[in-house]
């Protein structure tokens, strides 16, 4: 199918383009560049006059699938009365279309906000089939995981005794692949088997029992082989004593465990904590704001707090047991089996709670300091923060700054004190936001065939009507185009479209294929197969190779 959107004004920072009206054009599911003797086979026409046009979104961080996303759904069904009671009115001939968080549901809702790529960034090895199956399920967007390494066994004992660092990039290169993933993720690093002998917070230099290396030996051990293995991704970094005041030292410890080498900070919102003032809880934004600014090699995505009920979902065991009796309601799911597991709690940000306010202004902070838009990435840590309905709200919050101090009049006066956003006037651009979830994450993901309106490029395009305010513009987009095909108009979804998942395919040596094999005879329940995703579980070219 041939096709052009004519008139529209265009945001992509990959080819320099900030709000130029230009024409683009759309042939067999590509953006491309015709002669001028072909112009007149392009008919079809989308008249965009005064619209916004960016390429497709791309959510980095999202708990989206896999076993802790449906132990979150199991333990809080409420969740899906409550939205589909509100939504009754909204009954289309799409499956799942009124629940939020279904396969089906979670493509339809990006899918309505003008996203078309997202990343579960948290896939236990043992989880990865299941947790494929299911991304296979969700339409609309296409897909991509993080595999977690960093708490398991056989790490761990290869380090203590001391295999060497190629046998660690076998290792990690066997995980990624066997996984079907883009990339690597570390989640507090040995701090899982800390817990199981009782302990409550972990350092980088505290020691995993029974292992002998400490939290930072095993960072460096993952980074070096993301780096070796030359992974598109960086190293994906869940950092130690996350939620605890006075963290901010802990994250800028991490930082320095880089040397150098790439590194992707997660949700550091959960890190942003210094422990000053009577209640021992204010905001070290203006730290890590400024240490990302000095390290050309740091990138972080925020975990953007929003007040909402929401719940928590994490593989860091050791932060949701503690985390537990905070939940509201009061239920919680911890569990730990087999190197994986995690925890789930129901919890809901208020504006009056000092606390959950001092959150809410230090996303913010680091949002609005950190100088580069290309080294901060947006997210809610997906429902961790909030849930990714959140963003269009967000959005606003970043380029509205009349919207954004009527909130902070809101909230708890008394967290304004140890934060500094009320004195920060920056706002962001609508070319920003196109840095921050376009070209940015498809270059972090080594993604080269999307997040720009390059010709060559898959057409995945939103287009957004800016006369309303920017909440409801980027909350309902005018159109998208997922792959060339019309999937979205006017904020809703026109049909159902099958999508793909994105994996990463690292040649290793195949030696370490009978040590892991050894390994899971001896000490697990399942055997290596279990472990692997078999693509033949799944429809033809499901999987793309990146």
């Amino acid at each position: 199918m041939k096709f052009k959107i004519v008139n529209g004004k265009v945001f992509d920072p990959t080819q320099r383009i900030n709000g130029q009206k230009m024409d683009i054009f759309v042939e067999d599911g590509k953006i491309v560049n015709p002669h001028k003797s072909d112009l007149y086979k392009f008919r079809t026409s989308y008249d965009v006059n005064g619209m916004i046009v960016m390429a497709g979104a791309i959510d980095i961080h999202s708990h989206i699938a896999g076993g802790n996303v449906n132990n979150a759904r199991l333990l809080s069904p409420e969740v899906h009365s409550n939205f589909v009671k509100k939504n009754l009115n909204r009954k289309k001939n799409l499956p799942g279309f009124n629940s939020r968080w279904t396969a089906e549901g979670t493509g339809y809702r990006y899918a309505e906000m003008g996203f078309t790529t997202v990343v579960e960034p948290a896939i236990l090895p043992i989880n990865s089939f299941l947790t494929h199956l299911e991304l296979e399920k969700i339409p609309m967007i296409d897909k991509a995981g993080l595999a977690i390494l960093g708490n398991d066994s056989f790490l761990l004992e290869s380090m203590h005794k001391k295999k060497g660092q190629n046998f660690l990039n076998d290792y990690v290169a066997y995980t990624v692949n066997s996984t079907k993933c883009l990339g690597l993720k570390v989640i507090n690093a040995g701090g899982a088997e800390f817990f199981k002998k009782g302990g409550e917070t972990f350092n980088l230099d505290d020691v995993v029992p029974s292992y002998g290396v400490t939290s930072r030996d095993i960072l460096t051990s993952l980074n070096k082989a993301n780096e070796e293995l030359k992974i598109k991704h960086p190293l994906h970094v869940h950092c130690n004593n996350l939620g605890v005041p006075g963290n901010i030292k802990t994250i800028l410890e991490t930082i320095k465990t880089a040397e150098g080498r790439r590194m992707h900070l997660a949700h550091v919102q959960f890190y942003g904590y210094d422990n000053k003032g009577k209640k021992g809880f204010s905001s070290g934004s203006v730290d890590l704001a400024d240490a990302v600014n000095k390290n050309k090699n740091i990138t972080v995505d925020v975990g953007q707090v929003m007040f909402k009920p929401t719940l928590t979902i994490s593989s860091d065991v050791l932060r949701q047991f503690g985390a537990r009796n905070n939940a509201n309601p009061k239920k919680w799911i911890i569990n730990e089996v087999e190197d994986g597991g995690g925890g789930i709690i129901p919890y809901e940000y208020k504006k009056k709670n000092f606390v959950n306010s001092l959150q809410w202004l230090i996303g913010l902070e680091i949002f609005l300091l950190v100088k580069d838009p290309s080294k901060v990435f947006f997210t809610t840590d997906h429902p961790n923060g909030a849930p990714f309905t959140s963003y269009p709200e967000l959005f606003r919050l970043l380029m509205d700054y009349d919207f954004r101090m009527q909130q902070i009049s809101l909230i708890n006066q008394d967290s304004i004190k140890f934060s500094f956003l009320k004195d920060i006037k920056r706002t962001y651009s609508l070319n920003d936001i196109a840095i921050m979830t376009r070209s940015s994450p498809a270059n972090i993901l080594g993604l080269k065939d999307r997040g720009s309106l390059k010709p060559g490029c898959i057409a995945d395009i939103s287009i957004y009507d800016p006369n309303q305010n920017i909440d409801e513009m980027f909350r309902r987009a005018k159109y998208v185009f997922k792959n060339g095909d019309e999937v979205v108009k006017n904020g809703k979804v026109l049909k159902h479209k099958n999508t793909r998942t994105i994996a990463a395919n690292i040649k290793f040596e195949k030696s370490i294929i009978k040590n892991v094999e050894n390994w899971t005879n001896r000490f697990y329940s399942l055997d290596k197969e279990e472990f692997k995703v078999d693509e033949n579980y799944f429809s033809e070219n499901n999987f793309i190779y990146s």
